[in-house]
């Protein structure tokens, strides 16, 4: 969704708790500044998926997270790659829902 300009639809669907954690027009502005700049993706490529648990007495950020992480090549960073990250939640009602999207 990112890559197609998406991201406000992501984040009208992202987790409660990403939600509460940064104001919607903060996170929309951060992701569109850094990906901007990279322009559009070239080649991605899958280098590992982590799962963990977590306990939380708070139901909004309690359950099971998977974080997929991928190796991208951009169109305005030809020579090197960037690392992304993008993490999902199992919400209360079953439903994996967009938690967070970092690039390293």
């Amino acid at each position: 969704m990112i890559d197609r300009g998406k991201v406000e639809e992501l984040w009208d669907g992202a987790t409660p708790a990403a939600r509460k954690r940064v104001a919607r027009t903060d996170s929309l502005s951060k992701v569109f500044r850094s990906r901007s700049a990279l322009g559009a993706p070239l080649l991605r490529t899958w280098v590992a998926v982590n799962r963990k648990a977590a306990a939380d007495p708070d139901a909004d950020t309690a359950g099971q997270y998977v974080s997929i992480e991928y190796e991208t090549r951009f169109s305005n960073k030809p020579d090197g790659t960037v690392r992304e990250l993008v993490s999902f939640h199992l919400d209360r009602y079953r439903i994996w829902r967009f938690s967070s999207y970092m690039l390293r």
